[in-house]
């Protein structure tokens, strides 16, 4: 056998290896970037539904401070007639 077969084999194989990992990279970056986006779209809605609960709680807590304030106000006058 010549050395130039030879070394057309070895360099046919080193280029076929290095294209099968190129093509099995681009699939990883392919993967990662579906997650990625997987990963933003669920976070956005955590994001959404956190918000939305904590204006719930927000409105909770002012309608409690409300009946609390006029609860107040009614013992204190109560108190004043009192007197």
């Amino acid at each position: 056998m010549s050395p130039e077969i030879i070394i057309g084999g070895i360099l046919s194989i080193l280029i076929g290896t290095s294209a099968y990992f190129l093509k099995q990279l681009l699939s990883d970056f392919k993967k990662v970037e579906r997650d990625l986006a997987e990963v933003k779209s669920i976070t956005a809605l955590i994001k959404a539904e956190f918000k939305g609960n904590q204006e719930l709680l927000n409105q909770k807590v002012e309608f409690m401070d409300n009946r609390v304030s006029r609860i107040e106000k009614l013992i204190f006058k109560i108190q004043d007639h009192e007197n």
